[in-house]
């Protein structure tokens, strides 16, 4: 399971047009899986999210969480983390889980953080969607399940 990370000041997702997720300060997500991934690569990988110090505290260091700061998620479905080039210029996605397992899992992901109590907005699994994302510092991390 992948997770890319972005500390957002505010993001939008649209689908035909049409705002479907957007929040103001916190968190935008994009997330992949792969055949192996299980609910203990959710679990983990939720924890480290929600527990990740990437906000600024009053002296301007990066020292609150998402938890502290009261902030949003939105979590973007993202199969082509998955993506292979080693072969060619166009990527493989043979190491992605297949859109019908993947939305479980998906799902049960969106679930994991929002027993967090943290508002968690989303795109529309599988469609074509526009994200509109003002990253703020730039911070972006790629985090990775242990599996």
């Amino acid at each position: 399971m992948r997770v890319l990370v972005q500390r957002s000041l505010n993001s939008s997702v649209s689908v035909n047009n049409k705002i479907v997720g957007k929040i103001d300060k916190g968190l935008v997500l994009l997330v992949g899986f792969k055949d192996s991934d299980t609910i203990d690569d959710i679990k983990y990988l939720v924890k480290k999210i929600i527990n990740l110090r990437i906000f600024d505290d009053e002296k301007g260091v990066m020292n609150k969480s998402i938890l502290d700061e009261n902030g949003s998620i939105l979590s973007i479905s993202q199969f082509t983390l998955y993506a292979d080039t080693k072969k060619g210029n166009r990527p493989s996605y043979i190491n992605a889980l297949n859109g019908e397992e993947a939305i479980k899992l998906y799902d049960l992901f969106n679930e994991e953080l929002k027993i967090n109590n943290i508002n968690v907005e989303t795109g529309i699994f599988g469609s074509d969607m526009k994200v509109n994302i003002l990253n703020d510092g730039p911070v972006t991390i790629l985090l990775e399940s242990r599996n």
